[in-house]
């Protein structure tokens, strides 16, 4: 298990088990356009990876996640957050009866839901990422999480959201829990991102026993107009 991966998820997610969801020039690489906004150009980066990345680009605005953290002059910073990377305790994790595998039929009820409680970004195509579990009362979606980056030894748990008539009853943890026993039954080990200034969910790890790894850059990019 290589804890490096998690310096760079993106970058280790697109040149291996989400290839396929992606478009690459060179060593550039970002996920298809209705997948995710996620872009990498890889460790060390040279000019030259830039210049590949441009024509990747067009003029959608991309999100670049932990290194590299210099932006070239050719492109402008739109934003810059930072959000808390934490590994998932072994003893977390498990299935639930109540719990349902969602398919490609639910991605239009699990944009609505996300439209609902922004847990993230989450576009027509992000459920290709990996599984997405969720819970269901009379026939209509009320919570769902699931998988997101990939790398060889890790899967962040993500898009975790509940609707807020159906708070306060564990489902976002009964989730989780899903979603983490998952990716162990896969081989790799569960992990995930929270916003630094959310007190809230970092609480919740906090109390479910995640550790905090790391404090990584967000940053947010557009070409500039030339």
């Amino acid at each position: 298990m290589s804890v490096s991966e998690l310096d760079h998820p993106v970058w280790h997610a697109l040149s291996g088990a989400h290839r396929p969801l992606s478009v690459r020039q060179g060593e550039a690489a970002r996920y298809r356009p209705s997948v995710a906004r996620f872009a990498a150009v890889p460790p060390g980066d040279r000019a030259q990876d830039w210049a590949d990345l441009a024509p990747l680009a067009g003029d959608d605005e991309l999100v670049l996640f932990g290194l590299p953290h210099d932006v070239p002059p050719t492109w402008e910073e739109v934003d810059r957050f930072e959000v808390v990377q934490m590994t998932v305790p072994t003893a977390f994790g498990r299935p639930h009866a109540d719990v349902v595998r969602l398919t490609a039929d639910d991605a239009p009820e699990m944009l609505t839901l996300v439209e609902e409680t922004q847990p993230g970004p989450f576009l027509e195509e992000t459920h290709l990422l990996g599984a997405y579990y969720g819970v269901k009362e009379d026939g209509r979606l009320v919570a769902m999480a699931g998988e997101r980056l990939t790398t060889g030894s890790w899967t962040e748990i993500s898009a975790v959201c509940t609707r807020d008539s159906h708070r306060g009853r564990g489902l976002a943890t009964t989730l989780m829990e899903v979603v983490a026993h998952g990716i162990r039954e896969a081989g790799r080990q569960p992990f995930l991102h929270t916003g630094a200034s959310n007190a809230t969910a970092l609480r919740l790890y906090a109390r479910l026993g995640f550790e905090r790894r790391d404090t990584a850059n967000v940053v947010q990019i557009v070409q500039v107009a030339g």
